[in-house]
């Protein structure tokens, strides 16, 4: 996902766009966050009226969301992938830095930021939450790990993709999510979230669209002229069986969140 943006007038944060060139492939392959994961952020504020998902990308966690508050606002600084999000009656989608949201001061119960938080100026991102986080809302940030697939020698493929091809063409700011985000120190009184992961059943054809919405999968092809994932899809084929099979993928997530008990 992308960091939030928009406005006129006055310096911002510079924005690192990695994904508005992908948008399209971003909203169909990106896995989809689990049930528990909303279950226990939405358990966290002490209303439910207004949620902010700050970098939403193409609105994944904002349509989660939106059954259970009566309004969210979700932002991101790609218009590219804001036109890819979809729809519903009580979301609000617009271009704002994460760090700038425009948002109303002490107006939100729960701010959420699902897989973007190593993009953002820190402590410019916490201070905005600050000032726009009602007494008794919350904060939730997560993240998840490098993918496993459900063969040894299918993920030992891929294990060595991660390591010898792309290791080095991540941004060096993503060495936070690397850490599952424990070097942040989060606002406000933190409150234990338990493990969870994301599983998904996919095909070759599905895995191999996955892989290239990777930052470091982009920046190769950048640097490089040439798909690195053409190599990756060669190597898993063998293995992987009928085109039609589908294998399960499994990501790790973490969470980090806080309560905001005075104002």
């Amino acid at each position: 996902m992308t960091v939030g943006g928009g406005g006129d007038g006055g310096a911002r944060p510079l924005f690192r766009d990695e994904f508005s060139s992908i948008a399209a492939q971003y909203a169909v392959y990106r896995p989809m966050y689990p049930g528990a994961l909303f279950d226990f952020v939405v358990s966290l504020p002490a209303r439910r009226e207004l949620a902010w998902d700050c970098a939403t990308g193409n609105g994944q966690a904002a349509r989660a969301l939106a059954p259970m508050f009566t309004r969210v606002i979700a932002t991101d600084a790609s218009t590219a992938q804001l036109k890819h999000a979809a729809p519903a009656a009580n979301i609000k989608y617009r271009r704002a830095h994460a760090e700038e949201s425009g948002l109303e001061a002490n107006s939100v119960d729960l701010i959420t930021v699902a897989q973007a938080l190593h993009w953002f100026d820190l402590d410019a991102f916490f201070a905005e939450a600050s000032r726009v986080l009602r007494v008794g809302g919350a904060i939730a940030v997560w993240g998840y790990g490098d993918a496993h697939l459900d063969s040894p020698a299918l993920d030992g493929i891929l294990g060595r993709f991660y390591a010898e091809k792309i290791k080095s063409f991540w941004p060096t700011n993503r060495a936070i999510l690397d850490t599952e985000y424990r070097s942040i120190t989060m606002p406000f009184t933190e409150v234990a979230a338990p493990p969870m992961e994301m599983t998904r059943d996919w095909t070759l054809d599905a895995f191999t669209g996955y892989a290239r919405t990777w930052s470091a999968t982009q920046q190769y092809i950048k640097m490089r002229g040439h798909d690195p994932v053409v190599e990756l899809a060669d190597a898993l084929r063998p293995q992987w069986g009928a085109a039609e099979r589908l294998h399960r993928i499994t990501w790790p997530v973490w969470i980090r969140a806080s309560v905001r008990t005075t104002a």
